[in-house]
């Protein structure tokens, strides 16, 4: 081990991460044949297997294991100290990994457009997918902060609200609701929904609204992004409930939203991150800045609505 390399470290933590050579040599601007000697010679100061494959499949070792959470844990030291020596000099640089869920897709580029313009030497590395995959990454301590709408449960998190996020009825234009003021939520009744996949906060929020109010609608389709629903309210699919954010001037073409009562729901964004994890000086920057100024980001948006 003492003759390995931290670049055989960082190649390894790629091919681990990716669970592919071809992937980690395309990230990593490397060709094939070297990541596979780096990887190769690695084992060798290591003295033990640190993959095995099964058919095309690359699978980490129990060693493997233990090595990619300690490259972790050096990367992420490293990475700390390059921004605290970057503060020392009265600079913020470096680089800020996210990972948050589909739902602030309109959001945080906006957010992070004016963070940027303050900090031009910050690098961002963003993931956006959904619920259960930014638990996942934050199980692996794979970014800087997390972004979610739906508390986590059974995992030992910070956990910090910053802004309202308020769920709508969405329909097409020429709906026989559209236009109605304080639609009665029992109108909804045998509605045709198209509902966010199983285990998103959206979903969630919706299902205990309607159950509580004893309503009942036809679940017509099941997708899991943003887009995919307001295309298929769009050619008719039926209606759904989206986040507000989400409804923004050009993505709302032949779109409205429905005045239903007990709508907008009641719903917030939360940063989180591991209980015991001590932000990096770049990371506990991007947190103040969306505590102070996500509702002027939030407000400006929806004044483009209008």
């Amino acid at each position: 081990m003492r003759q390995s390399t931290l670049h055989q470290l960082k190649v390894f933590e790629t091919v681990a991460r990716l669970t592919s050579i071809t992937r980690a040599a395309e990230e990593l601007s490397l060709t094939q044949p070297t990541v596979s000697m780096q990887i190769k010679q690695l084992t060798q100061n290591i003295g033990v297997p640190l993959f095995e494959q099964i058919g095309k499949k690359l699978y980490l070792t129990a060693s493997g294991k233990e090595l990619l959470i300690t490259c972790q844990d050096i990367f992420d030291r490293l990475s700390r100290f390059e921004i605290k020596i970057a503060d020392f000099q009265g600079l913020k640089q470096g680089k800020l990994k996210l990972a948050t869920i589909t739902t602030t897709k309109y959001f945080i580029p906006r957010a992070l457009a004016p963070f940027c313009q303050l900090y031009p030497g910050v690098d961002i590395a963003l993931e956006i997918t959904n619920h259960e995959r930014v638990l996942d990454r934050l199980s692996d301590n794979l970014d800087d902060l997390y972004i979610i709408s739906k508390v986590p449960e059974r995992l030992d998190v910070a956990l910090h609200p910053f802004l309202e996020n308020p769920l709508v009825v969405v329909a097409p234009k020429n709906h026989p609701l559209a236009g109605e003021k304080n639609i009665p939520i029992a109108k909804l009744q045998d509605e045709q929904f198209i509902m966010r996949e199983r285990g998103s906060g959206t979903r969630d929020a919706v299902e205990q609204l309607f159950a509580k109010h004893g309503v009942s609608v036809k679940v017509r389709l099941e997708l899991g992004g943003n887009e995919a629903i307001k295309q298929a309210i769009g050619v008719g699919f039926g209606i759904s409930v989206l986040s507000q954010h989400t409804v923004t001037p050009d993505a709302m073409s032949g779109l409205t939203i429905l005045d239903v009562e007990h709508f907008p729901i009641d719903r917030h964004w939360y940063i989180i991150y591991p209980a015991d994890k001590q932000l990096s000086i770049l990371a506990s920057t991007f947190f103040d800045f969306l505590q102070q100024e996500s509702q002027a980001i939030a407000n400006k948006m929806r004044e483009q609505v209008k």
